[in-house]
């Protein structure tokens, strides 16, 4: 039975494995392709490698603050000191990540992820000498800093994809479901990891070893060359993306996502204590993440906009019940309350993160997935201080009012939102966009670019 071409540019061709980047990776599709998406998404050369390495940067990215802050506040005595040379290191972050999103869609991922990544570990072996050599507090700061220059592999990783299912909708749909779960697995297991490690060994093993485990899944990342998306040619005096139509509204959505998250978690902690909290915020991921696997199969109708309002109305309507639950005193309520919570959570940001690839020009992809990223940090670091005030001064239940205001505004913010996306349904964005059909396409009656795109 002869092979059929598909009707999308998909996964890349397997002798091309340690090659140059390709602009355009296709295969033929084998008759007795894996059942499911996720398994079709994952059966490609390459592809597996990828995401592999991806996922080995995640666990990381959740482990290196909570170790900073188990090692410095273990040295020093001070936990003000841990989380002020931490949230300095987040404020760095804002300011760095884009930048080195920036450099990544101009020189391309390998050629920039991996001295970043080699300087963002550099960073993590100075703050453990400082420590260990007793030295003044504002190396702590300046070391801890340098950690800002680590890569958005998730970024990077959902560019991939766009590159690879740019003209398959549903593939890249579920390729955005795989992504955020996997975001969401290392932000849940890597505090974990980082306490464990720092308790059972040494106050410095978290450190060490979450800087081990990035350097190797950026080499793992990087070494795809076939899966990396082509460096596109950069027009002189392009504006900030901050100034693209739709972006600025976009990316104060996912600032008040974000203060959803740094909320919910800060009130949690306050509200149980104890093992209860952790048990109670890990069945609250749970749900997230089992939404966003089976939201992955699923094949939305509607457009992305809508999509993300609808689902942040489910979200801000679901947290009502933490709010109300938690004043019954009843832990095993409360858990209930959480995991439906986290239901519509992923969901929402898998649309989300579908809206910025909508928005952001193909050329500058990186760096529209880290403005994204950094704004959802921004929003967790003001909820979690919102949160605290909150608990310390009316008390750890009134805190879950919070995650419900702030997902009541994101879902009111998506109105500009929408309206950018029907503008551009109305502009020939598509055409610019596309580098034009395949050998394949071209052979093909009636395809238009509306189809590949």
């Amino acid at each position: 039975m002869p092979n059929r071409q598909p009707p999308a540019p998909s996964l890349a061709l397997p002798g091309l494995a340690s090659g140059s980047p390709v602009p355009a990776p296709r295969f033929t599709e084998p008759a007795d392709r894996p059942p499911g998406p996720y398994a079709r998404l994952l059966c490609a050369p390459g592809v597996r490698a990828f995401a592999a390495g991806a996922l080995l940067t995640r666990l990381p990215m959740g482990m290196f603050s909570v170790s900073a802050v188990i090692m410095i506040a273990g040295s020093r005595g001070s936990y003000a000191l841990a989380g002020a040379v931490t949230a300095t290191g987040l404020a760095v972050t804002a300011l760095v990540a884009p930048r080195t999103a920036r450099l990544v869609d101009r020189h391309g991922q390998a050629r920039v992820a991996v001295p970043a990544a080699v300087l963002a570990v550099l960073g993590s072996l100075a703050l453990v000498l400082c420590v260990r050599l007793d030295a003044p507090d504002w190396t702590l700061f300046a070391a801890y800093a340098a950690t800002a220059t680590t890569p958005n592999t998730g970024g990077m990783s959902r560019a991939r994809w766009a590159h690879l299912h740019r003209g398959d909708p549903a593939a890249l749909h579920t390729a955005n479901s795989f992504e955020q779960t996997a975001d969401e697995l290392g932000f849940m297991l890597g505090p974990v990891a980082a306490a464990l490690l720092c308790s059972a060994l040494f106050p410095e093993a978290g450190t060490l070893i979450g800087a081990a485990l990035l350097l190797c899944g950026v080499l793992v990342f990087t070494a795809q060359r076939a899966t990396e998306p082509p460096v596109a040619p950069r027009r002189t005096g392009a504006r900030s993306l901050l100034r693209a139509p739709g972006t600025v509204p976009l990316l104060l959505v996912f600032l008040a996502a974000g203060t959803v998250f740094g909320a919910l978690e800060i009130s949690a902690l306050a509200h149980l204590e104890g093992p209860w909290a952790g048990a109670v915020l890990g069945l609250q991921a749970l749900g997230s993440r089992a939404a966003g696997l089976l939201y992955g199969t699923l094949r939305p109708a509607r457009s992305p906009a809508a999509r993300l309002t609808l689902w942040l109305a489910a979200m801000t309507a679901l947290l009502t019940l933490p709010a109300l639950t938690a004043r019954t005193g009843s832990a095993v309520l409360l858990a209930v309350a959480l995991t439906a919570a986290g239901a519509a959570t992923a969901p929402a940001m898998v649309t989300a993160m579908t809206l910025v690839q909508r928005l952001t020009p193909a050329e500058r992809l990186n760096e529209g997935m880290t403005l994204a990223v950094t704004a959802i940090l921004g929003g967790i670091a003001a909820g979690s201080a919102a949160a605290g005030w909150t608990a310390e001064h009316l008390g750890a239940v009134h805190g879950y009012a919070l995650p419900v205001a702030a997902a009541a505004l994101a879902c009111a913010l998506t109105g500009p939102v929408r309206r950018h996306e029907r503008a551009l349904d109305h502009r020939a964005l598509p055409a610019r966009r596309d580098p034009g059909p395949t050998a394949g396409e071209r052979g093909r009656p009636g395809l238009t670019g509306d189809d590949r795109d």
